[in-house]
Order: structure tokens, then C-alpha cells, then sequence
């Protein structure tokens, strides 16, 4: 275990030491962490498997995925829930990302017939989802349009929340939890978990932010002390949720939303009360109180991408199949691209930008968690494998299409689109 952690944070200190040159080279820190995670694989493979599949494995990956959520939820721009582009995102979010899962679904139908619809589903909800982490940049790049941008931002940032409780739902119907015996009783105790959690969230993540400032206010707090109270506020809401029965993802999810609206407003209104000369201190705490807990998910994301390395030593030194290969380079271009042009037609957004919404398309630490914990859950045998193989796959083919691809998508379309 000690040389394993060693590794880890060995490669992550290279990283940061030299992440502006490493980055002009589009090796992120999903690349870094991947090919260490690989090149250690080689010496413990053996071990790998057993160590993951374990109770404390699961746990870890859950408390990291609410982490994930949680921040996913506070990073949306400009204040508003859906963005600057709400029309957009709704048309990827409640249309393309459906109809993404549905084709996820009948794909793997004709590629893995042994496995059960609700696998299916399961597998679906973790390869559909997109993240940003093997291509941060690009949500950034001004190349891209603002309204590109805004879109690919929200979308990366709610699709697994959004996906998080179908899930679950498919995780309980194959079987994860043995008090589940039909489907209704499966989407029974998901409808009930999903209810519970936004409620929770809802209240607690107004309730801690309303808190922040009443202590601020009153002179309770330091700057160091609001950071760590953000940093905790996900952590609690998530534990507190599973402990009452809820579901503990959407409520970190819900909770996000709820923490910043509320963060945004309480902060707004005191800058209409605060004097001229000290209004830049009040903008600040717009972003310093999300720095902590950013870094630290940054840091809990990297050590995903360490583990991506370690199991694709295992999944290669087994076997990978033809139709594992066939699946998951369909998941990562034609299962997401029809579905976004589809549901993009007719839009206001430019041809050439509803084309680099669809493209621009990377998974990443949400994929590596949700495998993780489909793994952990579901019994030893063809479907857990069958999991860990899709999301390997899936997020090694995504760092090379999307890590070291989209600067070239971006570059030919987006000139292709000033051209014009």
C-alpha cells in the first residue's frame, strides 16, 4: 500500500511542479496519473482487483463522487441555474442525454446479450455522462463561442446529477441490493431516496449558506474557517442523507445548487451595503470560499485517474474483447454525436457549433466513480466485469480523443467558423 500512495503523490507533486509546460503539451493530469497508475499496474496486478472490490473501496469512490456533485453544482457562471443559454441546455440535457442513454442501452443489447436490461442501464449511466477533467481546457478556450462554452459548462456540470438517480435505480433492479425483487419495488425505493435527498439538500444547502453569512456578519469567522465550512457542507449533506434513507448523491447534488443561490444572494445583498472603497472584498468571497474544496476534489479526481491506470493493467492482462472495443468507441462518438445534432437542429447555434457541442464530449472522474461503484456493488461474475472493462475503455479512449484531440476539433472548426 505504501509504495502504491508513494507513486500517487509522487506523480501528482511532478504534475503540479510543472503544469503550465505539461499543459502546452496536452498532457493534463489525467495523462500523468493514468500512465503511473500503468506503469506501477505492471508490478502489482495481482493485487489490484481484490483491492478494489472491497467495502472501503466503495465508500471512498461514493465520497468522492458527492464531492464531485457538489462542486459540479457550484460552478455554474453567471448566477443563473441553466446558464446563458437555457434553450440549449435544455435540449441537451432533457433530450440528447436521454436518448444517448436509450442508445447506450440498444447497443449493448446487440453487443453483450448475456446481460440483463438493467445492466444495460447501468452500463449506459456510465459511459453517457460527460466530464471536462481529460480536457479542462477547453471550457475555457476562447476559440469556442461564448454560448459553446456556457453549454458544454452547464451540461458537464448537471448530467450527473441529473444521471446520478437513474443509476441507482438500475443499480438496486440488477440486483446491487437484495431487498429489491421487482422493478417497481426498485423504482419505488429510488422515487423515495430521490425525494428525501432534495428535500435534505434543499434545506441544508440554504440553511449552512445562510449560516456563513449570519457568522460572517457577526465577526465568528476568518477566511481559512469559511473555506473549511464549504469544504465539510457536501460531506455532511451526503452522510447525512444516506443515514436517514435518502440518496446521498442527488443530495450533494441539490445541496450545491441550493448552497450557491443562496451564497450568491445573501452576498449580493450585502454588497448594496457595504461602502464603495470595500465592495471588492465582498465580490471576492464569490469565489475564495469554493477555492479549498475545489483543490481538494482536484486532488481526490487525480487519484482516480491513478487507480484508471492500475485497472487497465488488470482488464488488458485478462482479455479485452472485440465487442468491449466496438462499444465503447460507439459510446464515446456516434452514441453521443447523433443524439446532440439531432436534438441541436434547428436551433439558433451556428451548424459548426452544434458540431463541437457534440464532439466535445470527454468523460472522465464521473465515468472511473460510477464504474467503481457498479463494481463493488454488483456480485462477482460476467456483469461486474463487463463494468469495469466498458469504463476503463471508455475513459482511456477519452483522454486520447478528447485530451489530445480537441485542440485540433477546435482549431478546424472554430476557424471554419470565424471563416464564415
Amino acid at each position: 500500500m505504501i509504495p502504491l500512495v508513494l507513486a500517487a503523490v509522487a506523480a501528482a507533486l511532478a504534475r503540479s511542479l510543472a503544469a503550465l509546460r505539461l499543459q502546452r503539451w496536452y498532457l493534463g493530469a489525467p495523462a500523468i496519473m493514468v500512465l503511473t497508475g500503468i506503469l506501477v499496474g505492471l508490478g502489482v496486478r495481482d493485487s489490484v482487483a481484490a483491492a478494489l472490490n472491497t467495502e472501503v473501496a466503495q465508500h471512498v469512490a461514493e465520497i468522492i463522487l458527492a464531492f464531485l456533485l457538489f462542486v459540479d453544482a457550484t460552478e455554474i457562471r453567471g448566477g443563473r441555474l441553466w446558464g446563458n443559454s437555457p434553450k440549449l441546455v435544455a435540449r441537451v440535457l432533457l433530450f440528447a442525454l436521454p436518448v444517448s442513454l436509450a442508445a447506450a442501452m440498444l447497443l449493448g443489447a446487440v453487443l453483450f446479450p448475456e446481460l440483463s436490461w438493467a445492466m444495460l442501464l447501468v452500463i449506459a449511466c456510465i459511459v453517457v455522462p460527460i466530464d471536462f477533467a481529460p480536457s479542462e481546457h477547453v471550457v475555457r478556450d476562447r476559440r469556442l463561442s461564448a454560448r459553446v462554452r456556457s453549454v458544454l459548462n452547464i451540461e458537464s456540470g448537471y448530467n450527473d446529477g441529473i444521471v446520478s438517480p437513474v443509476f441507482l435505480f438500475a443499480l438496486l433492479l440488477a440486483g446491487a441490493d437484495s431487498t429489491v425483487s421487482t422493478p417497481m419495488d426498485a423504482l419505488g425505493t429510488a422515487v423515495r431516496q430521490a425525494a428525501l435527498a432534495i428535500a435534505v439538500g434543499l434545506v441544508l444547502g440554504g440553511f449552512v449558506a445562510w449560516l456563513m453569512h449570519r457568522s460572517e456578519r457577526a465577526g465568528w469567522m476568518t477566511a481559512q474557517s469559511r473555506r473549511i465550512a464549504v469544504l465539510l457542507t457536501p460531506l455532511v449533506a451526503y452522510a447525512g442523507a444516506v443515514q436517514i434513507g435518502g440518496n446521498g448523491f442527488v443530495t450533494s447534488f441539490v445541496c450545491g445548487i441550493a448552497f450557491r443561490y443562496v451564497h450568491r444572494l445573501l452576498i449580493a445583498r450585502s454588497i448594496h451595503r457595504t461602502p464603495t472603497a470595500q465592495r471588492g472584498h465582498a465580490l471576492t468571497a464569490l469565489t475564495r470560499d469554493f477555492g479549498l474544496i475545489e483543490d481538494v476534489t482536484a486532488l481526490m479526481t487525480m487519484t482516480m485517474w491513478f487507480v484508471v491506470g492500475l485497472v487497465a493493467v488488470v482488464v488488458v492482462a485478462d482479455g479485452v474483447s472485440w465487442q468491449a472495443i466496438v462499444f465503447c468507441v460507439a459510446a464515446l462518438t456516434v452514441v453521443r454525436i447523433v443524439p446532440v445534432l439531432a436534438t441541436l437542429t434547428g436551433s439558433s447555434l451556428p451548424g459548426r457549433d452544434r458540431l463541437l457541442v457534440s464532439l466535445l464530449g470527454p468523460r472522465g472522474t464521473t465515468t472511473i466513480v460510477f464504474g467503481l461503484i457498479a463494481f463493488n456493488g454488483l456480485p462477482d461474475g460476467i456483469p461486474a466485469y463487463t463494468v469495469l472493462v466498458t469504463t476503463v475503455l471508455c475513459v482511456l479512449g477519452s483522454v486520447v480523443l478528447h485530451g489530445a484531440g480537441s485542440d485540433p476539433t477546435i482549431r478546424f472548426l472554430a476557424a471554419d467558423r470565424q471563416r464564415q
